[in-house]
């Protein structure tokens, strides 16, 4: 395969396979069993009258078997999210972790290059894994292999994009647009340059360089002042790590539950300077939450801050834009995506 071939993985069913169902419920068949008291395999009569009895009811249970044994697009994502339900509950904080993973795979965009962005899968690769953002996201990598591998006719980059729009939706956020077809790139070299993601300090804290590295990232994107808090209010969910980021600590109480706490936090506290902590971070009255030096320029600027206060006042505003800017992020740079009906 040449450099930056792509395969195709296609996420539709086959047509003509939905079309052969078992005609077994509608015609009488005889069954003749052996009159003797065990068959050459072991089996009992009685073993094979229950075979008999349950063989329909299992036709039943099994759509994709009714129809010939392919499942549709639907119940194949519907599967993945049931996936994902599990992996949440055996570990919470995997639900925080889908969304940055989904959240980093689509924020490189470049709308001038128009490369990037979470139509090739390309975070899978070590290369991208290897950014300075994406600290600690191979491990999330490793967990989503073996539903990969399961769940066929998913792509890589679709099934990226699909577990953050799980999680965010099973953590009590907006129900979210999801759209499928984005297509594996298969070549490494399709990685996007590191640095595309945005920094939490500039080097003068919540100052004008922390401000415009904002805007940069977000503007090359195609977002707005508006699409940049809402997006912002993600950091509802998680919390960082040392070990990866540098920072440390939740941005708020319930780190599981997708709300607008993130914004009422930013607005209603006293947010101080830690210094207890390895790199410049901030700390609320109690010690026990935190603020990114991007996050207190959210409230210390005149444009950004209008939204924050809106946000802080109304849930339902807030999840109304972030569902409209997520939806946006996790489909910028594809084309031909058909929507979810799920």
């Amino acid at each position: 395969m040449t450099s930056g071939a792509r395969a195709r993985v296609g996420a539709g069913a086959s047509a003509s396979g939905g079309r052969t169902r078992t005609r077994a419920c509608n015609r009488r068949k005889t069954v003749r069993i052996r009159s003797v008291s065990n068959d050459d395999d072991g089996r009992t009569r009685r073993d094979v009258l229950a075979a008999v009895a349950l063989a329909p009811l299992m036709t039943l249970a099994s759509p994709a078997i009714a129809r010939g044994g392919t499942p549709t697009v639907e119940e194949r994502f519907a599967a993945t999210r049931g996936d994902v339900r599990k992996l949440m509950a055996e570990d919470p904080d995997f639900g925080p972790t889908m969304v940055r993973l989904a959240w980093h795979s689509s924020g490189t965009y470049d709308r001038m290059s128009r490369t990037g962005g979470s139509g090739g899968g390309t975070i899978r690769f070590r290369e991208e894994l290897a950014h300075g953002g994406n600290a600690g996201l191979e491990a999330a990598i490793r967990k989503l292999e073996p539903i990969h591998e399961r769940r066929d006719g998913i792509s890589w980059a679709d099934l990226i994009a699909f577990v953050g729009v799980v999680a965010i939706e099973e953590m009590g956020g907006p129900k979210l647009k999801f759209s499928y077809g984005r297509v594996d790139e298969m070549d490494p070299g399709a990685v996007t340059p590191d640095g595309r993601l945005p920094d939490a300090d500039k080097g003068d804290g919540p100052g004008p360089k922390t401000r415009q590295g904002l805007r940069d990232v977000f503007y090359r994107m195609g977002f707005n002042d508006r699409e940049i808090v809402a997006l912002s209010g993600a950091h509802a969910l998680g919390r960082c790590h040392a070990n990866a980021s540098g920072y440390e600590g939740p941005w708020s109480g319930t780190p599981l539950l997708f709300n607008n706490s993130y914004f009422v936090l930013l607005k209603g506290l006293k947010w101080e300077p830690d210094d207890t902590k390895a790199k410049f971070q901030y700390t609320d009255p109690s010690g026990q939450l935190m603020m990114l030096p991007s996050d207190i320029a959210l409230i210390e600027d005149e444009k950004f801050k209008p939204y924050v206060l809106e946000y802080a006042k109304s849930q339902t505003k807030f999840f109304e834009d972030f569902a409209a800017a997520f939806e946006k992020l996790e489909t910028l740079g594809t084309s031909g995506l058909t929507p979810l009906n799920a």
